[in-house]
């Protein structure tokens, strides 16, 4: 799973002795991006607590580009904290104020949305406690941008070679990420890349082997990974995708 999809970050609760090798989240999200469209005034993120022993508390919020803290808006969430018995689902609802009229129009603007676990306290001495803190993109995506059914903007994409690699130009309203690259489709699936993403009619440059016929691959709305080919004419290379 792409950095650039999802981040977790381990928590330590209290001292301990030891601690296993492995962790694994027991408040998990249905999704590993969150896409707010513009034509919504609110919507739902679906949790459930994977433990079936243990009651733990959900605590969210919303953070901007700049990783700080947006507690008022434009987009609010409810409830910020909330338990969960053992096993249980719930929701969580993000709601836009009016402040969300004071964001880009043209484009989608980032944000980042939280979730921390939070375990009960142990009645044992000398007892470790992880809680997992879950990460994921959210983009809002005004409703003058609202891209038509099965749109793929990733193809829209230009290459341009340079010495020792390509500058990428993004001339969408969306945030592409890219996390494959390489001279033959196989190449950008499974070859290493680290991976980039580009904001709405940006730029960036990236290392890589030049050829005439690079690919692709990217992170769509839905967590797939298309590829597509971009054949190179005249210093420029374009996907044929439409």
């Amino acid at each position: 799973m792409s950095f650039f999809n999802f981040k977790r970050n381990i928590l330590i609760a209290s001292a301990c002795l030891s601690v296993a090798a492995g962790a694994n989240a027991a408040v998990s999200l249905d999704r590993t991006r969150v896409i707010f469209n513009g034509s919504e005034k609110s919507m739902s993120l679906n949790i459930v607590n994977e433990n079936q022993q243990l009651p733990y508390l959900a605590q969210a919020w919303l953070e901007n580009a700049k990783m700080e803290k947006s507690p008022t808006g434009p987009i609010v969430i409810t409830p910020p904290v909330q338990r969960l018995e053992p096993g249980a689902k719930s929701q969580i609802r993000l709601t836009a104020t009016p402040a969300i009229s004071q964001l880009p129009q043209d484009k989608e603007s980032l944000f980042y949305f939280n979730l921390r676990e939070i375990p009960p306290k142990s009645d044992k001495a000398n007892t470790l406690q992880i809680a997992l803190q879950t990460q994921v993109k959210l983009f809002y995506r005004p409703a003058s941008i609202t891209p038509k059914m099965n749109e793929e903007w990733q193809s829209q994409i230009v290459l341009h070679p340079e010495a020792g690699g390509y500058m990428i130009s993004n001339p969408t309203p969306y945030y592409v990420t890219v996390i494959g690259l390489g001279n033959s489709k196989k190449d950008a699936e499974q070859s290493k890349f680290e991976a980039v993403m580009l904001a709405p009619k940006s730029e960036q440059k990236v290392k890589a082997t030049v050829s005439n016929t690079p690919w692709m691959t990217f992170i769509n709305d839905f967590g797939g990974r298309p590829t597509f080919e971009f054949p190179c004419s005249n210093g420029i290379c374009k996907s044929v995708v439409k």
